[in-house]
């Protein structure tokens, strides 16, 4: 059976076939996740630590190693390994907590994305694992040794790598059908010498009984010697086959109250029972009549070097025999064909990390269940929560009720969605599967994830929190690169969209503009750790902070509503007066930001923005940190095309009359509304003519925000001159730190003050190429500052785009992202496979944070599409 990915995802969109049933969507980590979390205060980590993940049923999600699972998590599939001696089973990711890591959460474990295919046709990871005992302890005790002015510990620091003495372990999924997938798990021993190694590659159901008393109770059996008959009530049946003469295991997906709590198990059989079985001895863990939740094949093999051993796997509701080989020859031809679109001039190496930022990408789904009602309360024939969780945290999302395959950052170290990540998500996505990207954007704007109110769910630690506004921002661009793709727009998408965002933007409006004067507060806002305090929290000034940041996304936000309704006009007249509208709002935030209290927010001795305190005692003191939040309100740009809205004439008309009739609102966009641009263009921008040159000269200062890799988040101005703010005899401290925060002010990982950062980098490129948009070569810059170079601003768009870019590419032999890790670098079963961090050292680019957040670091891939290397 052959047939290209792009006839599957044409089938998906119809719903001929659905080829997206089954995917990479089992998460890497479901303990110590809030979900999971039953604890009186709120402590995550604590309640479901590592060590119970083994012995203790999950209430909301599964976790494995490059594991496979259906859309609903029924029925799910991981590789468990043992090298012999190791004190457990490696059935998931060890890594530290927010609370045992000197720089907050940290997977130990290497791990790559290798390829994928939008409909999962064919996926490969590789997971490398030790031959040396693992060193759980060494890590916990050494990292938990070190402050956070010291690097964190990594597992190659523990000398296990050492003489390559590792495994290699490759996974590898074809499907041959819809429901028909073909498991490849290939080994290689890297070491100097024969070792053994025991895999379980283990099929189990997700526990949804213990918690639904009454509900039907999956079951699988053997039926020969390497076949098992899987029956779920909602998925019929289906079989196993696994190739070779493994032993087979049968258990159940049940928590081991005995280990867990020290109550009698009553001669039960639980989920720990192939570590108790292998591992200990114990015989009767297992269930003696081949029969079960879970099950596995045990393989013992001893691997020679440079002679690679195979397991190959079969789900499938069909038991007939199909030709392996062939379905994974074609599946790999298959992507191969797919990813044929990746520009001819790439570099063989930089095609290679466009692929592993799409693979990252997709296999960076996940299942993800969460009803909050049912979660506050608790389940029946279960321990009652405590009360404090009813008034503690999520307590007023009462209506979120989440069980969907979604996007997610990172599915280890955020192994739950961030709305505004996922944003960014969408962007590499449409490029290779714009219906997926329109769905993402569609599902959180569906009442059972928005707030009644409007707002966003934020992320599972605290929904209320608030992430910048840029999901108007992706529909807008996803609907444009659909169009582009598909040869049509895409209306109702649109439509659909728009709609949804109107309640969230009112939200945005009434409640974090404090002062009613369109000049926005917001809170985190992403920016977490480059400012004076925790603007998340309650001031320990009093007062509050007008935030440069805050009132620019509320300025793009309106930007962004405007164009949509522009565009939805050209079909549908009515949406003319919304269009309107958003223009006045932006007119109104645009004044104030930079006009309010005579400059506003604007410094004009600094020619930069800053956010301003607001004191009780009505004092005003300019926050004068030189960081991302100052070179926000460039994001605030767009371009109006004079043919587009000659097209409406009621939008015309009332702009025409704000022009004339309201000449201190509009006196900061007038310049751009009144002169043309290239080809008559019109633009609208907070940042005008005479203030956009000054900000590129310091954003582009080598010694300021320009790094050989990017704009960095803080400026390195602050390194030699630190921001010192006294106030109420305390002093509040901004420094220049490339990598990591040495302070913990803020918590948990956010603990960053100078790295590069790809979310808010991609933005910044796409405002310059709409000011070259207007401008033309009239703007040019020099590109660095002093170096003399003169550039117009699309190709200082292109060069900070590559820049970026750079972080992964190979260069003499080396990567910046690996940083001085010389194995990475040198190690040719090492420096092909990317990691894709969360940011990057603003100095040397070496890769920090998350170190699989291809989430919004994915955006590489869209970069390398449009700009090369």
């Amino acid at each position: 059976m052959s047939q290209s990915e792009r006839a599957r995802l044409e089938e998906v969109k119809t719903k001929s076939k659905h080829w997206r049933r089954w995917g990479p969507y089992l998460s890497e980590r479901a303990w110590g996740t809030v979900r999971e979390d039953y604890s009186a205060n709120g402590t995550a980590w604590e309640y479901l630590p590592h060590d119970h993940a083994r012995s203790r049923a999950y209430r909301w999600s599964e976790d494995g190693i490059a594991g496979l699972c259906d859309n609903h998590q029924r029925l799910c599939f991981s590789l468990a390994l043992w090298n012999g001696r190791d004190p457990i089973l490696k059935e998931r990711l060890f890594g530290l907590t927010g609370n045992e890591g000197n720089h907050g959460e940290d997977v130990k474990e290497y791990y790559y994305y290798l390829d994928s295919t939008p409909t999962h046709s064919y996926m490969k990871a590789l997971y490398k694992y030790p031959q040396a005992e693992y060193p759980y302890a060494h890590l916990l005790e050494e990292n938990r040794r070190r402050g956070k002015a010291d690097p964190e510990f990594e597992l190659i620091d523990t000398g296990v790598f050492n003489e390559d003495r590792y495994f290699d372990v490759f996974i590898e999924y074809a499907k041959n059908d819809e429901d028909d997938i073909l498991i490849r798990l290939t080994i290689h021993n890297r070491g100097p010498e024969t070792a053994r190694l025991h895999l379980l590659p283990t099929f189990w159901f997700r526990n949804i009984w213990s918690w639904n008393p009454g509900s039907a109770k999956p079951e699988m059996h053997a039926i020969a010697d390497n076949q098992l008959e899987v029956n779920h009530p909602a998925m019929g049946m289906q079989f196993v086959t696994m190739h070779g003469n493994p032993q087979l295991l049968f258990t159940d997906n049940e928590s081991n109250t005995e280990r867990l709590w020290g109550y009698p198990s009553n001669g039960g059989h639980y989920k720990d029972a192939f570590d108790s079985y292998l591992i200990h001895g114990k015989t009767d863990a297992v269930r003696a009549d081949q029969q079960g939740t879970k099950a596995c094949g045990l393989y013992a093999a001893d691997i020679a070097p440079g002679m690679p051993f195979e397991i190959r796997l079969r789900l499938s509701s069909d038991n007939t025999n199909v030709d392996f080989n062939s379905i994974f020859l074609s599946r790999i031809a298959e992507a191969d064909e797919f990813y044929s679109f990746t520009p001819r001039t790439l570099s063989p190496d930089g095609r290679m990390v466009q692929r592993q930022a799409f693979a990252g990408m997709l296999w960076s789904k996940q299942f993800y269940n969460y009803a909050v009602d049912e979660w506050l309360a608790g389940d029946p024939g279960q321990p009652k929560p405590p009360e404090s969780r009813k008034k503690g945290r999520n307590s007023s999302w009462i209506h979120l009720f989440n069980e969907d395959v979604v996007s997610m950052p990172d599915k280890w170290e955020y192994p739950w969605y961030a709305a505004w990540d996922l944003a960014f998500h969408m962007i590499p996505f449409s490029l290779i599967d714009p219906e997926y990207a329109k769905d993402q954007l569609q599902l959180f704007l569906r009442e059972w994830y928005m707030h009644p109110n409007g707002q966003l769910p934020a992320y599972e630690w605290a929904f209320d929190d608030v992430n910048p506004p840029v999901h108007a921002w992706a529909s807008w661009r996803v609907f444009t690169i659909d169009k582009k793709i598909q040869g049509k727009p895409d209306y109702a998408f649109l439509e659909r969209v728009f709609h949804k965002l109107l309640l969230n933007f009112t939200w945005w409006v009434n409640r974090k503009d404090e002062a009613g004067n369109n000049i926005f507060e917001g809170g985190f806002l992403g920016l977490d750790n480059i400012g004076v305090f925790d603007r998340s929290k309650p001031l320990p000034t009093g007062g509050y902070i007008e935030q440069s940041d805050g009132t620019s996304w509320m300025a793009m936000y309106s930007l962004n509503m405007l164009k949509i309704a522009m565009e939805l006009a050209t079909v549908e007249p009515a949406y003319e007066d919304i269009a309107s509208k958003f223009f006045e709002h932006f007119l109104h935030i645009a004044s104030a930001i930079n006009t309010q209290g005579e400059a506003g927010l604007w410094d004009e001795q600094d020619q930069f923005y800053y956010d301003v305190l607001r004191l009780p005692n009505g004092e005003n003191h300019p926050l004068r940190v030189r960081s991302m939040v100052g070179l926000i309100p460039l994001f605030a740009v767009e371009i109006l095309e004079l043919d587009k809205v000659a097209k409406l004439p009621g939008f015309k008309k009332r702009m025409e009359w704000f022009m004339t009739n309201r000449p201190a609102l509009t006196s900061n966009v007038s310049s751009g509304m009144t002169r043309e641009g290239v080809e008559q263009r019109r633009m609208l921008s907070i940042v005008g003519r005479t203030r956009i040159v000054p900000m590129l000269d310091r954003m582009l200062d080598e010694t300021e925000f320009l790094s050989p890799y990017g704009i960095r988040s803080l400026s390195k101005f602050h390194e030699e001159h630190p921001y010192i703010l006294p106030v109420n005899d305390e002093t509040y401290r901004v420094d220049y730190e490339p990598a990591e925060s040495r302070t913990g002010m803020f918590g948990g990982n956010s603990n960053w003050r100078g790295p590069i950062w790809f979310p808010v980098n991609y933005l910044l490129i796409e405002s310059i190429q709409k000011f070259h948009y207007y401008f033309g070569d009239e703007i040019k810059v020099e590109f660095p500052k002093g170096s003399g170079q003169m550039l117009n601003l699309w190709d200082v768009s292109v060069e900070l785009s590559r820049r970026l870019s750079r972080l992964f590419l190979q260069k003499d032999g080396r990567r910046p992202v690996f940083g001085g890790n010389e194995k990475f670098q040198s190690d040719p079963n090492f420096a092909n496979y990317v990691l894709f961090h969360e940011y990057f050292h603003g100095d040397n680019g070496a890769g920090l944070g998350a170190s699989h957040q291809t989430g919004w670091t994915g955006l590489v891939a869209k970069l390398l599409q449009q700009s090369g290397e």
